[in-house]
């Protein structure tokens, strides 16, 4: 296994090419980052002792008394993982204070009365005035608010004025301190969750703060994805790195990338730049674009080469329109417009509620409801494994062609593994800008067998005896030889046909992942698979034959 230090390198190249960019903009108009508070908290966290399991953390975060939780307010994950702990059942043994800097102290009769049910959820959200005065998104925040009362907690605003001037932000500290202590006073058994900004929880500001007020105290700090930690932590030889042991007082979980945390920001930017409160419609062209532009970058990818051997022939003008609105309305007439049949606009709109976003690959377009970084990466390499066959699936604006056909028509065994294909390389590439998504491993399908058929039907959105014949179809081409009969497209067809196809390429596209980490793929041979023209009649089934053949031998390619 390649060290730390490679694997590092390895699972870090693209994400750091795609956020250069993203932090370049941010702060040509952010430029407070520099400021000695926040840099405070940067070179506090480092290094650490330890690498922990969720598990490990509810245990620490259970025994404390009062648990300091770092909020990125522009990460929707950084509020819903304290929704979660609050939804745990392991820590239902004890009462529930929630403290949040969101809301200042003296908004806490408004926070009273909504918690009694006496206002609506509107009514809340104008009355702390959670847009002008706060401007993050509501609904991860509203998601916590409701999970407190669901659980039976007490929630408290904790912050006060001013919040824009870091020279006052001392006072904030100190005032929001005074406020814990009081909480303390007034709920002796509780456990106090606080969710604050996580500069605010350098080693000197708040933790020393409620220290010196509560020096008998037991006090948590954990953090949630600390960059320095992020870099370091993907090193190990996990998959993926629940948490970290900083000391005996601090951890860091992990549930973004820094690639996901700033791309978040950006868009709280942009929006605030051009005056839009009602988070109606970001512009996710951007964000979409610099997904390409990281893996481009990762993959020595020309984008101005003017030949397409070792290359894709004026990348630069192929890159697909980006959509990004929050209702369907536009992508049903898109759809509409561009002759999609009535079929294939039901499957687009499910993969959009599913997802978030999709890859429309006959008209070259994505379209983005919501911004999640798992589904946006892999729609963006859909579009790049397009692209770099010359975007052969594209209909070129002609209504009633929203599927493009070959000369020679594929056969079934090419029609499916072309999909497998896709599926491989835009789950690979989705790691590679996103090494924390959730992966599935033979293992995982092999558990599937022993799950209850309800569970069965739920974890793969088909009827249960579907289902059983699906399981058997992926377990026997993970098993067969690459000469095997057995290497032959499935018999049926519709959602079931489409759950293997996915599952294949993913089962593939983990396997690539882990034969690049291994250093048995160079970057040169990955482009080579994206340039592949697996759309030509009798290539694909080929490929994947080779491709597999490749990735069990062990050899170098």
């Amino acid at each position: 296994m390649a060290t730390m230090g490679i694997l590092r390198s390895r699972r870090s190249a693209a994400q750091l090419h795609a956020l250069a960019s993203v932090e370049r903009e941010i702060r040509a108009i952010d430029p407070a980052a520099g400021r000695k508070y926040l840099r405070d908290f940067r070179e506090a966290y480092r290094s650490y002792d330890n690498v922990l399991g969720a598990s490990d953390v509810r245990r620490q975060v259970g025994k404390a008394g009062i648990v300091l939780i770092g909020d990125y307010h522009a990460l929707p994950n950084s509020q819903r993982y304290l929704a979660s702990l609050l939804r745990d059942s392991d820590l239902r043994q004890r009462p529930v204070v929630l403290g949040v800097e969101t809301i200042f102290s003296r908004d806490q009769h408004i926070l009273d009365e909504w918690s009694r049910g006496e206002i609506d959820e509107a009514e809340l959200r104008q009355r702390i005035r959670f847009d002008l005065d706060w401007g993050y998104d509501w609904l991860p925040f509203y998601e916590l608010l409701s999970a407190a009362r669901d659980r039976g907690a007490l929630v408290y605003g904790l912050d006060c004025m001013p919040r824009e001037d870091l020279r006052k932000i001392g006072a904030r500290d100190r005032h929001a301190s005074d406020k814990i202590a009081e909480l303390r006073r007034r709920h002796s058994d509780a456990l106090i969750l606080v969710l604050f900004g996580e500069s605010h929880l350098a080693p000197q500001h708040m933790p020393a703060l409620l220290q010196q007020r509560l020096p008998e105290e037991p006090v948590l700090t954990v953090l949630q994805n600390v960059d320095a930690l992020y870099w370091r932590a993907a090193g190990e030889t996990h998959d993926h790195i629940e948490a970290v042991r900083i000391d005996e007082d601090t951890l860091c979980v992990f549930n973004a990338t820094p690639l996901e945390k700033y791309e978040n920001y950006r868009l709280c930017l942009d929006r605030w730049r051009r005056g839009d409160n009602d988070h109606s419609a970001p512009d996710l062209a951007p964000t979409l674009y610099n997904l390409i532009d990281g893996m481009v970058r990762f993959l020595g990818i020309n984008q101005y080469s003017p030949h397409n051997t070792t290359q894709p022939r004026l990348l630069v003008d192929l890159m697909p329109e980006v959509h990004s609105r929050n209702s369907d309305g536009l992508l049903r007439r898109l759809l509409s417009r561009k002759g999609f049949t009535a079929q294939d606009r039901r499957s687009l709109l499910r993969q959009v509620r599913e997802r978030g976003s999709v890859y429309l690959a006959p008209i070259n377009a994505i379209y983005v409801r919501q911004f999640r970084m798992t589904s946006s990466a892999e729609d963006a390499m859909r579009f790049l494994h397009q692209a770099c066959r010359g975007l052969p699936n594209r209909c070129n604006g002609k209504a009633g062609a929203p599927h493009a056909v070959p000369s020679v028509p594929l056969d079934r065994d090419d029609t499916f593994y072309l999909a497998v294909f896709e599926h491989a390389l835009a789950s690979f590439g989705s790691r590679i800008l996103h090494p924390t998504r959730p992966v599935v491993r033979d293992s995982d399908v092999d558990e599937l067998f022993d799950v209850t058929r309800e569970d069965l039907a739920e974890q793969t959105s088909l009827p249960f005896a579907d289902a059983v014949e699906a399981l058997d179809f992926l377990t026997q081409q993970r098993r067969a030889a690459a000469n095997d009969p057995l290497m032959h497209a499935p018999a049926f067809s519709g959602r079931k046909y489409e759950y293997v196809a996915e599952q294949l390429g993913y089962l593939t596209g983990n396997d690539l992942y882990d034969a690049y980490l291994e250093g048995r793929l160079s970057c040169a041979g990955l482009r080579k698979l994206f340039l592949t023209h697996i759309e030509k009649p009798g290539v694909a089934r080929e490929a994947y034959i080779q491709l597999r053949t490749r990735l069990s031998s062990g050899q170098r390619g």
